[in-house]
């Protein structure tokens, strides 16, 4: 298995500026462990969501960008009630809500680096 990955931490805080750079929108939701925790990406431009990114681990050990939870343009409630489900599920994860005017590009430079 490759050890290649960043503490989540630093990836968080990375986005965080990657987002703001553009002039785009950024806060984190949740805060999970700084070394280990998962990191859940979600996506929405002007306000109407886009997708759920999560990164995670295939089977050959490098880590990827998927997308999963929510399908576009679903209510609040209904994304509140899956970040819910995933804290239950992995209490060290963290989420970062980021608002971008080109939400598909970012989905897909980011899906793209991995």
């Amino acid at each position: 298995m490759t050890n290649d990955r960043l503490a989540a931490h630093i990836e968080v805080g990375a986005i965080v500026r990657r987002a703001q750079a553009a002039g785009d929108f950024a806060t984190i939701l949740r805060k999970g462990d700084a070394e280990r925790g998962s990191v859940l990406l979600v996506v929405s431009s002007r306000g109407r969501h886009v997708a759920c990114l999560e990164r995670v681990l295939s089977a050959a050990g490098s880590y990827s960008w998927q997308q999963v939870g929510p399908t576009e343009s679903v209510s609040s409630a209904e994304i509140a009630a899956f970040l819910t489900k995933r804290a239950r599920f992995d209490e060290d994860s963290w989420a970062v809500e980021l608002d971008i005017a080109d939400a598909e590009r970012f989905i897909a430079e980011t899906t793209a680096v991995g």
